[in-house]
């Protein structure tokens, strides 16, 4: 199957983007509250298709969040503690790039996690999410797959691009090494916290714009009945001249010029 091109991708993209919006508006309306876990390898893709699903929502109403390693203080709390905060409340989108599942994945294979500690968190999620999903969440858990290749051109790129290489830490270079063991690692951990309640889905994102496509339109699927119409805007003339902005005190800096421009 071949790439798909920026410009046939923004095309695709854009009567779901429309969808998207009808879902929050969903949302807004009936009180949902979404949740969407987003896990992969590094650079598998999940900013960008958590982008993808953001850029046109309220980000009152849609949430981004990505976690910084936990701190001492946060390193001494229940292991989930520092998540549940960040739950969706009634109307919210929340949207994780990366979520609990860290301790299944990266402190499993780094090392920062001991083996009972992984032990005792496979063991918990499915009990955590049937609570959430019992206080009716709906939640939704994608896990982004990525060839080493693929990866490898992906890391590359970050390397050589001086406005992506702040993207790129140790860790993501000594990952490199021990992509087997975190293939192993996400096989535990799907075989452990692939439920009914809870299911994963995996998605192809060896083509991005395909893979984001592909998110968008299984999480919309997913979704119950979301049709709820636009509220009716009606645009009046102003019925005078457009004022210009004026100043008194202060004046605007000097726009940016292009060359050429005088």
């Amino acid at each position: 199957m071949s790439r798909l091109k920026g410009k046939k991708y923004r095309e695709l993209l854009e009567p779901l983007e429309e969808e998207l919006v009808a879902m929050a508006r969903w949302a807004e309306a009936t009180g949902a509250r979404i949740l969407v876990l987003f896990e992969g390898r590094d650079t598998a893709g999940k900013g960008g298709a958590i982008n993808a699903i953001a850029s046109h929502l309220n980000s009152r109403q849609c949430h981004v969040v990505a976690l910084a390693k936990p701190s001492d203080a946060e390193k001494g709390q229940w292991y989930f503690q520092r998540y549940v905060e960040h739950l969706p409340t009634k109307g919210e989108i929340v949207l994780f790039d990366r979520s609990w599942y860290n301790r299944a994945g990266v402190e499993k294979v780094m090392g920062f996690a001991t083996e009972k500690e992984v032990d005792a968190f496979l063991d918990a999620v499915p009990k955590f999410e049937k609570l959430l999903t019992d206080d009716g969440i709906l939640l939704f858990k994608y896990w982004l797959a990525c060839d080493q290749e693929e990866q490898e051109e992906r890391l590359r790129e970050r390397a050589e691009d001086p406005l992506k290489r702040w993207k790129l830490s140790p860790i993501d270079l000594t990952a490199r090494e021990k992509y087997d063991d975190y293939t192993k690692a996400r096989e535990a951990m799907l075989k452990a916290t692939n439920t009914k309640h809870a299911p994963w889905t995996l998605v192809d994102f060896n083509d991005q714009h395909r893979g984001r496509l592909t998110v968008i339109r299984d999480l919309l699927d997913r979704l119950p009945e979301f049709r709820v119409d636009a509220p009716e805007v009606e645009f009046m003339p102003l019925g005078h001249e457009p004022h210009q902005e004026k100043f008194g005190e202060m004046k605007p800096i000097k726009s940016f010029k292009t060359d050429g421009e005088d």
